[in-house]
């Protein structure tokens, strides 16, 4: 089947933007063709953007023949282009639908798809990583990576309003900048070098200089785990300032987790609700605790734990001890 080219058109709405507020406009959305429902006479597309989802309608009686017969060709995935005309439909995504005037399809995708994008049929790991680009189609895989635009650019906004410059070290270095941190080597050249695992060294002389930096990047550590939760690649969020002590460090730290917890609660409700997950904005300042404090809080609590969980081992160690 032979393609569209976008030619003059440009979007004029993403799907988030269609509502009823908008009836009788006319507007060009491009997307995927997530669903397909096929009624006879009637066929019911859901079109998928970076925004989310909105409702196509193709009525086979009162739209043009053209339109009808590329609408017969979708497939799942197929990317495309739509002129429409918006109409208030209170059971459509945000109450609005889109009626067809012209349709455009851009590229097709190979069928049978490898996953299903909808979620419903679950798929192994392996199956997702190999179909990656499909598998984030999922609103669910979208809004994790959303939240997380939305903490780096709250940390960002925070630092930059607090006088902080944003610096980039180098990836590559030739020595560790931490003790206790195995490296990745790599071959720089004719030379060994490594992946950093810290930009320690670079921000501390660079405070010398600009006296508040701070660096968002990724950084690396070669350590073996037996958890998905500790990464060898990570995300790192570093601050260093001059003329300050660990008061100030503490004060600083806490208002920026502040900041982005609050920030991503009031900007990602969507996105949360999709995780199922309630962010708690901490309240400010934090308690504090001595490393003393932290020790008898800990013994207090494992001698607890101990007591209330292991009476019978407990029993029987008395019970040794007197023999």
């Amino acid at each position: 089947m032979k393609v569209d080219k976008m030619g003059d058109w440009r979007r004029t709405h993403y799907s988030a933007d269609i509502n009823p507020e908008l009836d009788g406009q006319e507007v060009v959305v491009f997307g995927w063709v997530q669903e397909i429902r096929d009624l006879g006479g009637l066929r019911f597309l859901i079109l998928q953007d970076k925004a989310g989802q909105l409702q196509i309608t193709i009525h086979r009686h009162k739209v043009a023949k053209e339109v009808v017969e590329k609408a017969e060709t979708l497939q799942k995935q197929y990317s495309v282009g739509i002129k429409g005309t918006v109409k208030k439909m209170p059971k459509a995504p945000n109450g609005a639908e889109i009626i067809p005037n012209e349709m455009r399809i851009f590229s097709m995708s190979q069928q049978p798809l490898p996953l299903d994008i909808t979620g419903r049929t679950k798929a192994e790991i392996d199956v997702r990583l190999d179909a990656r680009t499909l598998d984030l189609r999922r609103e669910e895989n979208q809004a994790i990576f959303r939240v997380q635009h939305a903490a780096l650019q709250a940390a960002r906004n925070y630092l930059s309003e607090k006088g902080f410059m944003e610096v980039f070290t180098p990836r590559i270095i030739v020595s560790a900048t931490e003790g206790g941190s195995a490296l990745f080597p790599v071959v720089y050249f004719t030379r060994e070098a490594f992946l950093a695992q810290s930009p320690q060294l670079y921000k501390e002389q660079l405070a010398l200089d600009f006296e508040k930096v701070f660096e968002i990047g990724p950084f690396f550590r070669a350590e073996e785990s037996h958890t998905r939760r500790h990464l060898s690649e990570f995300i790192s969020v570093d601050i260093e300032q001059a003329f300050a002590n660990a008061e100030d460090v503490m004060n600083v730290l806490e208002e920026l987790i502040y900041h982005v917890c609050k920030y991503v609660a009031e900007n990602c409700e969507r996105e949360l609700k999709l995780l199922n997950h309630t962010i708690e904005v901490p309240e400010v300042p934090f308690k504090r605790l001595t490393y003393r404090e932290v020790l008898e809080n800990m013994i207090h609590y494992v001698c607890k734990y101990v007591a209330e969980n292991c009476k019978q081992e407990l029993a029987l160690l008395e019970h040794e001890l007197e023999v």
